[in-house]
């Protein structure tokens, strides 16, 4: 399956179960114009149900992953209702990702800078090549970024994350991976081929346990300890009762491969 948004600001091929979406505004450096964004929610939203997709990649088209917001779009239309639906619109689509039931990879190249870092700190996972760079640098142009705060300071140390925010400095794809903002960093040349060989190795999983699993992850970093064993708990009955589960674990004890009930 291969199809785009009707205005081809998001691009989608589907392979072996893995959809790849393209952020392919490349002239702007793929920043998130209320346009761009509109079409990415409407692609995951598509995707989520779509029972034929067990993993998403996030990639981009031309130099830059992601710039952030689209400054010249935002200064064309200013004024406070327009601030508050730009940044509940942004909002909405981090959300989205989280709530997604497939595990969002994203693909990362050239530099991904305030909500373009923020879209990558929302992923569940992230492999950047060794050019990447990520920044949070509103604090330069006198805007903090606060809504890219959010994904930020649930991803890495929150030193870590209050330098970034505070100097708007850009971090190497090398400090990204020491702060846990990415999970891999390879060469340029093998970034295709490392991204899609985590995306099968998780598409190979049972759906609905990387859809349960997924929820239950982000909901219980919500929660206090006492609380988050308690949801997790029912969390894994709720699991076990699955078909899947019986699957999985007969499969492993007679030493062959599981088959995922559908």
């Amino acid at each position: 399956m291969s199809s785009a948004s009707s205005d081809r600001l998001v691009l989608r091929r589907d392979e072996d179960g893995i959809a790849y979406l393209t952020l392919n505004r490349p002239d702007a450096r793929n920043a998130l114009s209320r346009a761009m964004m509109t079409a990415l929610e409407s692609a995951l939203t598509g995707i989520n149900a779509d029972p034929e997709v067990r993993v998403v990649v996030l990639e981009s088209t031309g130099p830059a992953f992601c710039a952030g917001h689209d400054l010249k779009e935002i200064r064309s239309d200013p004024g406070h209702e327009a601030y508050r639906a730009l940044f509940a619109q942004c909002s909405r689509l981090m959300i989205t990702i989280l709530r997604l039931r497939q595990p969002v990879i994203a693909k990362v190249h050239g530099v991904a800078t305030a909500a373009g870092c923020q879209l990558v700190a929302t992923c569940d996972l992230a492999v950047a090549s060794t050019g990447a760079r990520f920044a949070t640098p509103g604090v330069n142009i006198g805007l903090f970024c606060s809504t890219p705060m959010v994904a930020l300071s649930r991803n890495v140390g929150r030193k870590a994350a209050m330098e970034m925010l505070l100097t708007g400095d850009m971090a190497d794809a090398a400090a990204a991976l020491r702060i846990g903002l990415v999970n891999r960093v390879v060469p340029a040349g093998d970034l295709d081929e490392a991204v899609a060989a985590l995306a099968r190795q998780i598409a190979a999983k049972s759906p609905r346990v990387l859809a349960i699993g997924k929820e239950a992850f982000y909901r219980q970093l919500e929660m206090g300890v006492p609380d988050a064993y308690a949801f997790a708990s029912d969390v894994m009955v709720r699991n076990m009762m699955l078909p899947d589960a019986e699957e999985g674990i007969d499969a492993f004890i007679e030493k062959r491969p599981a088959v995922w009930p559908r």
